[in-house]
């Protein structure tokens, strides 16, 4: 559906709960949070489904949100989650019977819902749901401060090469409303916790450069977690810092989850490398400068799998 199918959609509609994804971030946080209170204002009864891995990062965006245990809903909606494996175990029962509506903007959208709102152009989510919600009424503040989380996190506060015009012009509508975006922007790309910076130091400590430095490897093991004291706030974001070391073109970013149970985050330049691609040949997706893949095995397996996808798409595979 378009977005404003989308949102004639939801105007008939009521009794509303929605998803976010497993180890959620700002997008989906922000992007279910906006599309509760915006369902709110028009007099509908909506809630966000609890989200056991949310850290207090985002907690705070979803206070008065959570259903009653007693909740039974009518529609039920994800948001910003691309595959049916991203759905928390709490919301496993809603798949079964399957989801209503899906809004997402990764082009590795699996179409796991009955209805789907899908715009891989949008650097965020949240530019989706911003695009929803105004045809449906003014926006709010209350509604403005989630989504400008949703859409500055995307995009790394502006800066990542996701974020187009497109973007720019939904923040500014957002900042319009008399948001104070200050605290946000503090809070989420300039404050570091002593443990994250401390962490940051082990990865550069231990990182691997390949191809002249054009392609870096770090890697974060439960050790290295543990080492510190960290949790997963500390952490969040974690994989957009290999990036950051000049000249590099691939930055291969590997979480330990658990024992021999690795997130692959993967960050590139789409012009040398097409990050989606080279994910879903791994299991996972993502976009074509950010992706993501859950792989099993040794350090040095999961590595050597990676780079061995790595090569595989750039041989045309």
């Amino acid at each position: 559906m378009t977005d404003q199918e989308t949102a004639q959609w939801l105007f008939t509609r009521d009794q509303f709960l929605i998803l976010t994804h497993i180890r959620p971030d700002g997008d989906t946080i922000g992007c279910a949070a906006a599309l509760c209170l915006g369902l709110r204002s028009l007099g509908k009864t909506a809630y966000v489904l609890e989200n056991v891995e949310a850290t207090s990062l985002f907690t705070p965006y979803l206070e008065g949100l959570m259903p009653p245990t007693d909740y039974t809903p009518e529609t039920v909606v994800a948001v910003d989650i691309a595959v049916a494996s991203l759905i928390p175990e709490n919301a496993a029962s809603y798949l079964r019977r399957r989801i209503d509506l899906t809004i997402d903007h990764h082009p590795s959208q699996e179409f796991f819902a009955r209805e789907t709102c899908l715009d891989p152009s949008r650097a965020a989510c949240g530019e989706i749901i911003y695009r929803i919600l105004v045809q449906l009424g003014p926006i709010s503040q209350a509604v403005a401060l989630p989504l400008y989380v949703a859409v500055s996190t995307d995009t790394g506060c502006f800066v990542y090469g996701n974020t187009t015009a497109h973007t720019h012009e939904v923040a500014c509508a957002l900042m319009k409303t008399g948001i104070s975006i200050q605290a946000v922007n503090k809070r989420h790309f300039r404050a570091k916790s002593l443990k994250r910076l401390r962490l940051e130091s082990q990865l550069v400590e231990g990182m691997e450069l390949l191809e002249e430095g054009k392609t870096v490897i770090m890697s974060l093991s439960l050790p290295m977690l543990a080492s510190v004291g960290a949790t997963e706030e500390d952490i969040d974001d974690i994989s957009a810092f290999a990036g950051q070391l000049e000249g590099v073109m691939v930055a291969v970013t590997l979480r330990e989850l658990e024992p021999d149970v690795w997130k692959l985050s993967l960050r590139t330049d789409p012009a040398d490398l097409t990050a989606s691609g080279t994910c879903a040949l791994l299991g996972g997706g993502g976009h074509a400068a950010a992706a993501g893949a859950t792989m099993e095995g040794s350090l040095s397996q999961v590595k050597a799998a990676v780079l061995s996808a790595i090569d595989v798409i750039r041989r045309g595979g």
